[in-house]
């Protein structure tokens, strides 16, 4: 890897977001959690389009992870019949104002209609180039490179390739998010200081930052202070510029 001299004063061009909180806000007010969840999916939009608008090519948001599938079984089903209705609802202005949406996780779990409409929303915006929208659906991080280990191994034992060629570029190269550079800061709202099985792989350098904030009240003033806070941070990688060395 060749390191910056620094990363002082610069803007981060992939955000991941642990959107957490959703039921404990609604909580608070007294109202079903699906309300709570409804709210949260009201915060995505223009938070992408902020993000757009400073330059932050990529968002990725952790919307469902491979162990919410142990939640009560009507929060699951309130939750994809949300995200039904918002890619229904939201895809064609999100094509036409130029963002791409993709999606990261096992589709073997998901509903077939379900996982149709992840298919045409990504049909529909994959010429756009001005931003790009990543939802997390059933995705876990071991997943991810428990996943990507079999994809190499399979080529091995199919004599496609040799095990001492593996390394980390190749095992990149077959991880969710291989297409994309990894995020340079992880937000995690709620209050709550740990990663959740998200995007392990790719946060080994990631800057974290988190808040107590639950998810539905995320703002896009909020989401400038966790920037402004990245923007001061030194991205060293490990390393360090030969200057500082006595």
């Amino acid at each position: 890897m060749n390191l910056p001299a620094s990363t002082t004063g610069t803007t981060p061009e992939h955000i991941a977001i642990i959107m957490d909180g959703n039921n404990r806000w609604a909580k608070k007010r007294g109202v079903p959690g699906p309300i709570g969840h409804r709210a949260g999916a009201d915060v995505v939009k223009p938070l992408m389009y902020a993000c757009r608008d400073r330059g932050i090519k990529t968002l990725t948001l952790f919307a469902f992870s491979s162990e919410n599938w142990q939640r009560p079984e009507p929060e699951v089903r309130a939750l994809m019949a949300l995200l039904s209705r918002y890619l229904r609802r939201e895809i064609k202005e999100l094509a036409a104002d130029g963002v791409r949406v993709q999606f990261i996780g096992r589709r073997d779990r998901l509903s077939p209609r379900i996982a149709k409409l992840l298919e045409d929303s990504e049909r529909a915006t994959s010429h756009n180039t001005e931003s790009t929208l990543v939802l997390a659906l059933d995705y876990g991080g071991r997943w991810d490179v428990s996943a990507a280990a079999s994809s190499l191994a399979r080529d091995v034992a199919a004599g496609l390739l040799c095990a001492d060629d593996i390394d980390e570029r190749m095992l990149s190269s077959r991880m969710s998010l291989a297409d994309k550079p990894a995020p340079d800061l992880c937000i995690r709202t709620g209050g709550e200081w740990r990663l959740s099985n998200f995007l392990l792989w790719h946060f080994a350098y990631a800057e974290l930052w988190f808040t107590d904030t639950l998810w539905p009240d995320f703002s896009v003033d909020e989401l400038d202070v966790a920037i402004e806070q990245f923007r001061g941070r030194n991205r060293r990688y490990g390393g360090r510029p030969a200057r500082e060395v006595i």
